[in-house]
């Protein structure tokens, strides 16, 4: 940009950058930067050894130092000595221009409690000038040295190797050639050129060595699931764009599976009952497909011949990832296999059928964000002056929750991409809500999306308005590496690793026929849309949710009651749900409780409790729920509009017997000179993003606990080394007293 036209844009956005007056509070009520915040700060050197607050322990020496990573018969990982494992994990990402940092980015997750990381990648060609079997060799070293990077902190790794490829035209797939709206989406399922290409990509990824480590990918222990691809199914609406020439192709393969099930085209025409579509050829042996919408819709006139193309595209896609897997362990890979993560175009009639094509492998997964509407332009990766945004809370929009999931009985379950997305303010509960649900429903991780930095986001280097204009953006909308989601991650990370909240049984066992689902019709609980800011909002979701509930016999709310699960192929006579179910539901109360009685959830007052031995809490709008909240052994007092507590025993010990605690707090925080103005309707309009340091909400609490041992409280910096902040702290009768100091996050209570 020239230099002119950059000073007219400074001088236009000026009073979007400055800083409000003391007088003037963001929509929410607080001025961030004056006295209701503190100004955090991460150290230069917060990475090093000799914190109090350290969870690097609780990792091997070496990740896979025991061996592969497998499954227990109930779906759960277990390590190569055949112990559960758990996993705190990491959409993680390196900056392959610094690799001097990948080991400090490696120490920092291990320090925070992650244990699992997700590499995304991109192994199609770099260009038009490298043939279409020849992987971008940039990418595959940048994941080698991921690999290694985590490995040496004890952090194992799930690898996905693309997503949404740009082909050129050179690459010889006849019909995309690398223009604006060329992405080649679905195309693999059924191409052979292309799955050809794709199995040269993984040869050398996985079987030539890694020269960070002195072993091939196939043969280390270290990479706990492969992941074949990201996001993509011929059962989303990115299936309508594949090109014509593709399309016949695809057509053509439906007709020769007509042929098998029917014994000739015209009996299955005949079997439709006559119907016809857009792209027949009969004679050709070329069966057009239905549009997306029309399947969903399962029209009256259509519906057997809607059923046939919806079981093809299934096998078409389950087959696939099995010929992928074998190809796998062809190259010697031993690790467990997840196909996929997507969603469909629609979650009541075609979820089961997607997940039913990930049964191929052993790990069932999904990406499910949470959050609110976000509108303006570029919303997809900008926040920005003038957009306008929602704020969701968990504790009231209970059927968005990611970890609301029909599990598939005897597969692990992986959530590889989610967050409480900026710029929701409501964050804190998220690490807080997902360790406790996680736990209870048996999902095996959940991933956050997506480190940022190092140590925390340093995005918001900021110094004039031209560099936000240049993606320096106060807030980068997908990262984690921020105080109300990272700096959560310590108590609720050891708690879920460590199993403080108990699974719970089953309280719906649904079985479905394959029939039912080629047909389209509806299960008895479904999953609400998931959300993604990008293609769906909250509301379209929600919608979906009632739907389910209205049609399908069996209350949503029991995602939170206890686990979900789902066998494919079987006798629905076999259906079992808990007649315990509905006493853990009260509408006019507005409660859920966990069947085994740990969590319990009031969405009316919106507060969420947790009450186990070694780990307690709450979160959500405290004062307003009357801001005292006894739980067993423990009081907690709290005169913040909305927090999250955690109160846990870092030496493994029952809370009224440990000799260390960690005291965990998190309120809300922005950017310095964050604004916002009301629009109507719970909508907030941008009018500052703000700059470097984020500001953290002063907190306001007080825990009672019936521990008599305790006697010192030490306030922490964010990153685990001791402050000089004094810390009030009391014991007596039997029970230590401590008021948080208002800028920590984490205090610790010894003897």
């Amino acid at each position: 940009m020239p230099f002119p036209a950059r000073c007219a844009q400074i001088a236009l956005l000026a009073t979007a950058f400055a800083a409000p007056t003391a007088a003037h509070a963001a929509e929410d009520g607080y001025v961030y930067g004056g006295d209701q915040t503190w100004a955090f700060q991460y150290p230069a050197d917060g990475v090093r050894d000799g914190a109090l607050l350290d969870l690097r322990s609780l990792n091997e020496k070496v990740a896979g130092e025991k061996g592969v990573v497998t499954m227990s018969p109930g779906g759960g990982f277990v390590d190569g000595a055949g112990k559960p494992l758990r996993f705190w994990a990491i959409n993680a990402k390196f900056d392959f221009e610094k690799p001097e940092e990948f080991d400090t980015s490696a120490r920092f997750l291990a320090k925070m409690g992650v244990n699992l990381a997700r590499l995304h990648s991109d192994l199609s060609p770099k260009d038009a000038k490298s043939p279409l079997d020849e992987p971008d060799v940039k990418e595959i070293d940048r994941i080698w040295r991921e690999v290694a990077a985590l490995k040496k902190q004890g952090i194992y790794s799930v690898i996905s190797p693309f997503w949404r490829m740009k082909l050129q035209a050179a690459h010889g797939i006849e019909g995309y050639n690398g223009d604006a709206d060329g992405d080649c989406w679905g195309v693999q399922y059924f191409n052979p050129k292309l799955r050809t290409a794709i199995k040269a990509w993984l040869t050398k990824l996985y079987g030539e060595k890694n020269p960070y480590t002195g072993i091939r990918l196939a043969d280390d222990p270290a990479v706990a699931v492969i992941q074949t691809q990201n996001e993509d199914s011929v059962f989303f609406w990115t299936f309508q764009g594949i090109k014509p020439p593709q399309m016949k192709l695809l057509g053509g393969q439906f007709g020769t599976w007509l042929k098998k099930k029917y014994g000739d085209l015209d009996k299955a025409k005949a079997a439709w009952g006559g119907e016809g579509a857009a792209g027949d050829d009969l004679p050709g042996n070329v069966v057009g497909m239905m549009p997306t919408w029309a399947v969903n819709q399962a029209p009256a006139g259509k519906a057997n011949r809607a059923a046939d193309q919806v079981e093809f595209l299934a096998h078409t896609q389950h087959d696939y990832y099995q010929d992928i897997r074998e190809h796998y362990r062809s190259l010697g890979c031993k690790q467990l296999i997840n196909a996929s993560n997507w969603q469909t175009a629609d979650a009541i009639r075609l979820g089961d059928v997607e997940r039913w094509t990930y049964t191929a492998d052993e790990v069932i997964a999904v990406n499910k964000y949470y959050g609110g509407k976000h509108d303006g332009d570029n919303n997809g990766w900008r926040i920005d002056p003038g957009h306008t945004f929602t704020n969701e809370t968990g504790v009231r929009d209970l059927r968005s929750l990611p970890t609301n999931l029909k599990q598939v009985a005897g597969h692990a379950m992986m959530i590889t991409e989610s967050s409480w997305v900026n710029p929701n303010r409501y964050q804190t509960e998220g690490p807080f809500l997902m360790a406790a649900y996680q736990a209870l429903t048996g999902v095996d991780c959940f991933f956050w999306f997506a480190q940022s930095s190092s140590t925390y986001d340093d995005g918001l280097a900021l110094g004039l308005p031209w560099l936000h204009i240049q993606n320096q953006n106060p807030i980068t909308k997908w990262s984690c590496s921020i105080p109300a989601l990272m700096g959560a991650f310590p108590a609720n990370a050891l708690a879920f690793r460590r199993g403080d909240v108990a699974q719970g049984k089953p309280v719906v066992h649904e079985a479905r026929s394959l029939a039912s689902m080629w047909k389209r019709e509806y299960p008895i609980i479904a999953e609400a849309v998931e959300f993604d800011p990008n293609r769906r909002e909250g509301g379209e979701a929600q919608a979906q949710a009632e739907k389910a509930k209205l049609t399908g016999g069996v209350d949503p709310l029991a995602f939170l009651v206890g686990p979900v699960e789902v066998d494919y192929g079987a006798d629905a006579a076999k259906t079992v749900i808990s007649p315990d179910l509905a006493k853990h539901i009260d509408a006019a109360k507005k409660t859920v409780t966990s069947i085994t009685g740990e969590i319990a959830m009031d969405y009316g007052r919106g507060v969420c409790v947790v009450d186990t031995a070694r780990s307690k809490g709450v979160c959500g709008f405290l004062k307003d729920a009357g801001g005292t909240f006894t739980l067993t052994d423990l009081t907690i007092t709290s005169g913040n509009r909305y927090a999250t507590v955690n109160v846990v025993a870092l030496d493994d010990q029952p809370l009224k017997s440990s000799k260390k605690v960690l005291v965990q707090l998190g309120t809300i925080s922005r950017p310095t000179g964050w604004d916002t103005k009301e629009t109507g309707g719970g909508t907030e309009q941008i009018v500052n993003v703000g700059h470097k340091p984020w500001q953290v909400v002063k907190g306001d609490v007080r825990v009672v606990l019936a521990n008599a041992g305790l006697t010192k409280a030490v306030a922490l910096d964010p990153a685990g080394f001791p402050t000089a902040a004094a810390v009030t702290a009391a014991q007596a009768g039997g029970k230590f007293s401590v008021t948080m100091p208002v800028d920590a996050l984490y205090v610790i209570l010894t003897p």
